[in-house]
């Protein structure tokens, strides 16, 4: 029987981008079934105790830097620290991740979640423009025409709002945040224990 994850995450977040081989290779491996569920970057810092990066401390920022560059060095993923388009507004993203059924595990969803990240931090695309959301979405094998008027649909809103609030309620405060059962692993640096978690 496949065993369930739920995937809370920014579309915006450097975290998440370079988490993505690990943790798809982690997917493989135990046959999970991946719920994604893109949350609300800006609700997520006020309501949770956080700060978006660019109002934290220079220190702060410079740590943050440091860190992104040293992962993306030891995991061997190429990005861009300074993308011409972060931050960008996620919401018409998000609600194309929903769209494409990824509350319900669609695994052609968690491939946009993944090209929507990958545009933002290796490509130097606006993950806001919905032109460039239309393209994503081709390539992902989606109608990506017919996806963005359905994420546009108030519903899709309504699941965006309501995926955020239970994540609130569940203790997520960043990304990617990894939920089996009831055990919360956030970061891309504890998919080791996510994995360990998974074998027990």
């Amino acid at each position: 029987m496949s065993k369930q994850i739920d995937y809370y995450h920014f579309l915006i977040s450097p975290w998440s981008y370079l988490a993505i081989g690990q943790f798809n290779e982690l997917k493989a491996k135990h046959g999970l079934t991946v719920r994604y569920k893109p949350i609300n970057v800006l609700q997520t810092f006020d309501e949770m105790g956080g700060l978006p990066p660019g109002k934290r401390h220079p220190s702060r920022q410079r740590f943050r830097m440091d860190e992104l560059k040293r992962w993306s060095a030891h995991l061997q993923v190429p990005m861009n620290f300074t993308p011409a388009h972060f931050p960008a507004d996620q919401t018409l993203a998000a609600q194309m991740v929903f769209a494409a059924g990824g509350a319900d595990g669609s695994a052609e969803a968690g491939k946009l979640s993944d090209a929507i990240l990958t545009a933002c931090w290796a490509e130097e695309k606006n993950i806001a423009d919905e032109a460039t959301l239309i393209a994503l979405a081709d390539q992902c094998g989606l109608d990506g025409s017919a996806l963005v008027e359905s994420a546009k649909l108030p519903a899709m809103a309504e699941l965006y709002a309501d995926t955020t609030t239970e994540a609130h309620a569940a203790d997520v405060f960043g990304s990617p945040t990894y939920k089996v059962g009831d055990e919360l692993f956030w970061g891309q640096d504890r998919i080791e224990f996510l994995d360990r978690e998974l074998q027990a």
